[in-house]
């Protein structure tokens, strides 16, 4: 059971959650697409490049904009990556945004040695060959690359070893989710204040991502915050799930109407669609068939006994 809040502090709220930054000719029609789709689908808004505005070696000022509007950057380091000066100016930003306004940056390593990059030899030694000569009368444009470079490098970040790529991005959607989870901000009112510190706790726990059905109560004297810190909770992770509901007043309502109008309420929620039953037990049924192989997010505010939870859904 999570004990009640205790501390408070917000983050505000950027245009993007993610900038993807990738090399079009590596992954942009495989990789890069599966993982922007992946992102799109479990509600992270995410920025990417058109390749329209790839028309020239200098990088479009709409991607520096969106760079700088972003909560973090995904930098996925493909074979060639390096030998693109447009991908090496655009990571140059990136790099610029988290010293200078501590942005969050994940990079993956895509069937590349992070060796490599760190110490810029093999392919990214031929890249760097190439941009000597060809930047020759701007040696610190080179230079500046080459310590961003050596910088990202040394970042604890996703390697693909092998692994099925549908697999992989599923692990990289789960962890950033939950990352992102923990920067929602909280209105600022009186009711809400210490309340940051126990929803860190609660996305914690909710593990988004995982294919398994997770329950977690919130338990303690009346008055004091339960409700609020689910209803922030609901409002902050729906747009990770298929279908969500938040049934408040869960025992006054039973009491007065019965736990049929509950289900019918939470079926109409998450399934679209009003479904007529005349009891509890089949109404569990419908509950149960139905929901098994979707994900959705369920608050029961102000539950009391077993058969709540068991008539609803658990």
């Amino acid at each position: 059971m999570l004990p009640l809040p205790s501390s408070s502090s917000s983050i505000s709220r950027k245009r993007y959650d993610v900038f993807l930054s990738f090399r079009g000719e590596d992954t942009r029609k495989n990789f890069t697409d599966h993982l922007y789709e992946a992102l799109i689908r479990n509600g992270i808004h995410t920025s990417r490049d058109d390749p329209k505005l790839e028309t020239g070696e200098e990088i479009a000022p709409e991607l520096f904009k969106a760079i700088q509007q972003s909560w973090c950057s995904i930098i996925i380091f493909s074979e060639t990556y390096a030998f693109s000066s447009w991908c090496l100016e655009e990571f140059a930003e990136i790099v610029k945004q988290k010293n200078e306004r501590r942005q969050e940056v994940f990079p993956i390593f895509y069937n590349v040695d992070p060796s490599d990059l760190r110490k810029q030899k093999g392919k990214v030694e031929e890249a760097f060959v190439e941009h000597e000569e060809r930047y020759k009368e701007d040696k610190n444009k080179v230079q500046k690359w080459r310590n961003a470079l050596t910088q990202v490098a040394n970042i604890k970040g996703w390697h693909l070893n092998n692994r099925h790529e549908a697999e992989f991005i599923g692990d990289i959607v789960k962890k950033l989710s939950v990352k992102l989870c923990e920067t929602y901000p909280i209105a600022a009112t009186d009711e809400l204040i210490g309340i940051s510190s126990r929803l860190k706790e609660l996305f914690s726990k909710m593990e988004i991502g995982e294919d398994d059905v997770r329950v977690i109560g919130i338990c303690e004297m009346g008055g004091i915050g339960k409700s609020t810190l689910a209803r922030v909770m609901y409002d902050q992770m729906l747009s990770h799930f298929e279908g969500k509901s938040f049934l408040a007043n869960v025992l006054e309502v039973s009491q007065k109407r019965g736990l049929v109008h509950l289900q019918k309420l939470l079926t109409q929620t998450l399934l679209d669609e009003g479904f007529n039953f005349s009891d509890v037990y089949e109404g569990n049924a419908i509950i149960s068939h139905r929901l098994s192989h979707k994900k959705v997010l369920v608050v029961l505010d102000d539950v009391d006994n077993i058969q709540h939870l068991e008539m609803l859904g658990w």
